[in-house]
């Protein structure tokens, strides 16, 4: 990535309680802070505020997928994640089990680890998807952004916004000192979380419900890696009697760094007056859980919260968007919370970039609603099941309706019998830990993302999957794609496809017999002010096709011609060279930028 100054610095008019500049974002968690780096990277001036005095102060969010680690390569931070991050294969062996120290019912090989899914994994994307906690994720994302020009404001708190025609006026506190101020943005994004007050301020539509079920959090130190270092995972499902966590009847020892920090998830009666958990009652639930009644434990702190089951289904109101989890909540099933949020920043920052530097036409930034709204309602959608199909594990077990704990653990036990029930039990729980799959190796969910909207210039739909839809990502170049990834380059260096496309620009990508399209590109770049560069993939090229993937999956001829938008979704393509190539392409980007 090129180097950044802090040239783009929030300027303040005659009155001194007004404060100018482009985007002003509230909330600095992964969706915000993400927003702001990817901003500050497209050189738009921005301000990011938090009504807290700092970022996480708890693991939170940690499954980090291929997608979103293919945003923070195309950032030039992926390399500072990996540094803090917990790597791919220390996190798949998901198991579960009447206690960490107890008897293992079985395992699941999870996020692509297995060997069965491995190749689709790696087929699909140059990166993996490893586990980093909120608490190491935030800082390197508001660092960036600060680095890069954002300016951040802690204990700066979002009261309420006004807007007109040209902006935006907000409303904030500075909560130190009680001073209150306006910020004019020409756009405001709101990523201040599921409750969020931007969102309720623009009175997005929801369809869900808020809190369905309540969770406690424990957060705690033990060396434990004994138990769990032959068998690494990030998550350790416990069924045992008294464990019940939203109602699913396990409780969850998550690794929040291998293998001495952790978090149990423990679950609670929302209807119910919440409860209070005192240190003696976590130290009895982290022995209990892990079946070691003599550890010792440091229990570093306690939270509760709700499962929620909303996604909202628009995404903004005039110049006003909302991402993250302000538009999608759902429980942490599936690992998609905050890969969707970082995601939605993703869609939105470069079409704003692209209004404000005069390159698109305002109407380009209703396609974020269009594009996003269906992948929020599919992944709250696919959570929610997820969540709920861990009832087919316990009617498995047989303890879905025990009375008592003597008789929970008779039924546990019965799997281990040689008798015909015990047979038809072992058969059950195959089954239902098979149907696991869908949430933790849900690969279609997890990168399947197909846009439609005016910013994609479609020529068809895509075709029914051979596969299933949520298990396995479906490859193409169809307009509302995303670029599918293959290794090119030269006899000294290897590339991804996505490299070639960075966020700062458009990018065609042809072949040796379409070399006559860089010309049109740069035709037309300079005619609508638009960055815009060709790729030629083959041989005497400075790109070439190393093992021949790109020709089998480009899907149009080598004369052919792909436009990749800076979010790296597909959005124009032509077949082969045509005869006026500056007026296909013309047409092609004036479409999707709404000019």
């Amino acid at each position: 990535m090129p180097a950044f100054d802090d040239g783009h610095k929030a300027t303040e008019l005659p009155d001194s309680s007004v404060v100018e500049t482009d985007v002003l974002i509230v909330g600095s968690g992964p969706a915000g802070g993400s927003a702001a780096l990817l901003l500050s990277t497209l050189g738009i001036p921005n301000i990011m505020i938090t009504k807290y005095r700092w970022t996480a102060n708890t693991p939170r969010a940690h499954i980090t997928n291929q997608r979103t680690m293919e945003i923070f390569r195309d950032l030039g931070i992926a390399e500072q994640v990996l540094a803090e991050a917990t790597p791919h294969e220390l996190i798949g062996d998901t198991v579960f089990c009447t206690s960490i120290a107890g008897e293992e019912i079985g395992r699941i090989r999870t996020w692509g680890t297995g060997a069965d899914r491995e190749a689709d994994y790696r087929l699909a994307s140059p990166c993996s998807t490893v586990d980093i906690p909120q608490t190491f994720l935030e800082p390197i994302l508001v660092k960036n952004a600060t680095m890069r020009g954002t300016h951040a404001q802690f204990s700066t708190e979002y009261l309420s916004h006004v807007q007109d025609a040209d902006g935006v006026d907000v409303s904030v506190v500075d909560r130190l000192t009680g001073n209150h101020y306006t910020i004019r943005a020409k756009y405001l994004i709101g990523a201040d979380g599921a409750r969020s007050a931007v969102a309720a301020d623009i009175d997005l539509p929801y369809h869900g419900a808020m809190d369905v079920a309540g969770s406690m959090n424990i957060t705690f130190k033990a060396d434990i890696a004994e138990y769990v270092g032959h068998r690494p995972s990030v998550l350790y499902w416990v069924i045992q009697p008294g464990s019940n966590v939203g109602g699913i009847g396990a409780g969850l020892v998550r690794m929040v760094r291998p293998w001495n920090e952790w978090l149990v998830v423990w679950g609670f009666d929302i209807t119910e007056p919440p409860p209070v958990v005192d240190e003696a009652a976590a130290v009895e639930i982290v022995r209990s859980l892990l079946g070691m009644p003599e550890l010792h434990v440091e229990i570093t702190g306690t939270s509760l919260w709700g499962n929620n089951e909303m996604y909202a289904t628009e995404l903004q109101k005039g110049r006003v968007f909302c991402v993250g989890d302000a538009i999608h909540r759902h429980p942490p099933s599936n690992g998609l919370g905050s890969n969707t949020s970082i995601q939605d920043s993703y869609n939105l920052a470069w079409k704003l970039a692209a209004v404000l530097n005069g390159h698109a036409g305002e109407a380009l930034l209703d396609t974020y609603s269009t594009e996003r709204a269906p992948v929020a309602q599919r992944i709250v959608e696919r959570a929610g099941r997820s969540s709920r199909e861990f009832a087919g594990l316990f009617d498995a077990l047989g303890v879905t309706d025990a009375k008592t704990e003597e008789e929970m653990i008779e039924r546990i036990n019965e799997r281990k019998a040689n008798t015909p029930a015990g047979a038809a039990k072992r058969s059950a729980l195959a089954a239902a830990m098979a149907t696991k799959h869908y949430e933790f190796n849900a690969h279609g969910v997890e990168l399947g993302q197909f846009y439609k909207s005016s910013a994609i210039v479609s020529d068809g739909e895509l075709p029914d999957p051979e596969r299933d839809r949520d298990l396995y990502h479906q490859v193409s170049t169809l307009p509302g794609s995303h670029l599918p990834h293959a290794w090119v380059g030269d006899h000294r260096h290897k590339r991804a496809m996505l490299d070639l496309a960075p966020y700062t620009r458009f990018t065609l990508v042809t072949g040796v017999a379409g070399s006559d399209w860089a010309s049109a590109a740069d035709t037309i770049g300079h005619e609508l002010g638009v960055p815009i560069e060709t790729v030629v993939i083959g041989p005497g090229r400075e790109v070439t096709d190393l093992y021949f993937d790109w020709a089998r999956l480009r899907e149009v001829t080598e004369s052919g011609a792909l436009l990749v938008r800076p979010d790296k979704h597909i959005c124009w393509r032509a077949d082969e060279l045509v005869s006026d190539a500056e007026y296909a392409l013309r047409r092609a980007l004036t479409a999707v930028l709404a000019r």
